[in-house]
């Protein structure tokens, strides 16, 4: 018989319902792990007190197994990482979300075959509970090697619609919508577009949203000319813009799909002596740093990409929570998680350029 007097033991979520807190904190507590405040801590043990729960040994040695340290991994090469406004605002973001919590955060660059299976190695030794990824091309594996050796995942963005595993993603459509909505509601009529790497989800999104508006507004399909591609980097936004101006030398407006090629653009504009706004108006995409510091002051489509840190953080740390209830529960390791998809909202940003 139980010590509370009845015949069969009491269970975690008879804890959980008697602290009125989730099974993941109960489960968090019983396992000694970190992110429970102490407060919450002193709830839960005395539900356990008070109900008499014995922790299953096995499962608790599997849960005790934890590293505590979650790993950022960056599919990007150094130099852009360490240049782009975007990672470092993506870090911040992180490690607020995780500032509540003892998880030690591990960077990590992944450029290329052999620092992956490095890293899959590294995953499958157990060294972290969980993986936020950022930067995710069409054809990057890791996702799906990290779901098979049961690593919680967070994707920064997606790679496809319809994408397995758990992410944080911006409202890219609708904000480059916006873009497109604003330029041609100040009179804008040639309206040219820089788009992001093709091979990314999220700049596919940026590029379709463009086209979308672009029928919307003037009731035809846009011309593939209107379009030249980038990679979201200076240079890029330097040589498409020259690309545009060689095909449509009396273009008044660029959509850029990020605010680092906007600011190429206003470089090769300002060299072929267009006025921004006067002649040609530009925005861009992320409301980064670099947006406020151009000349002129960039208008463009806010991304929060600090938040959107935050609430990788926060997904991912549900997943590790939903992964070791499970574990206490014998449930075994994947069961009881689900995929989140998360998209957060846009919002356009007026300033001078445009």
């Amino acid at each position: 018989m139980a010590a509370n007097g009845r015949s069969a033991p009491p269970t975690l979520e008879e804890v959980a319902a008697l602290a009125g807190v989730g099974r993941g904190t109960v489960s968090r507590v019983v396992n000694n792990a970190p992110g429970v405040k102490e407060a919450t801590r002193v709830l839960v043990q005395q539900a356990i007190d008070r109900l008499g729960y014995v922790p299953n040994r096995a499962a608790r040695a599997l849960a005790g197994s934890r590293s505590d340290a979650v790993a950022l991994v960056i599919a990007e090469s150094a130099r852009r990482f360490f240049t782009e406004p975007f990672f470092s605002d993506i870090v911040h973001g992180v490690t607020a979300g995780l500032a509540d919590t003892e998880m030690q955060l591990l960077l990590t660059l992944v450029r290329g075959d052999k620092e992956r299976q490095r890293f899959v190695q590294y995953a499958r030794a157990g060294r972290v509970d969980g993986v936020l990824l950022v930067s995710v091309h069409d054809d990057e594996p890791l996702p799906d090697l990290l779901a098979e050796l049961d690593v919680p995942t967070v994707l920064s963005g997606r790679r496809r619609s319809d994408e397995s595993v758990s992410y944080v993603d911006s409202d890219n459509v609708g904000g480059a919508r916006a873009a497109v909505r604003h330029l041609a509601g100040s009179g804008r009529r040639a309206i040219a577009t820089i788009a992001g790497p093709l091979d990314m989800y999220g700049a596919r999104c940026r590029l379709r949203g463009y086209r979308e508006e672009m029928r919307e507004v003037f009731g035809r399909e846009p011309d593939p000319a209107w379009t030249a591609r980038g990679d979201f980097t200076e240079e890029s936004g330097r040589r498409a813009t020259r690309e545009l101006l060689e095909r449509h030398p009396g273009l008044d407006a660029v959509f850029a799909a990020s605010d680092v090629m906007a600011a190429g653009a206003l470089q090769v504009l300002r060299a072929a002596g267009r006025r921004v706004p006067e002649d040609v108006a530009v925005v861009g995409f992320d409301d980064s740093p670099i947006a406020q510091h151009t000349d002129p002051r960039l208008t463009t489509v806010r991304q929060p990409v600090e938040e959107m840190g935050r609430a990788m953080a926060r997904v991912l740390m549900e997943s590790i929570d939903e992964r070791g209830a499970a574990a206490g529960s014998g449930a075994g390791t994947g069961a009881g998680t689900a995929w989140r998809h998360v998209i957060l909202r846009t919002e356009l940003v007026r300033r001078a350029s445009a």
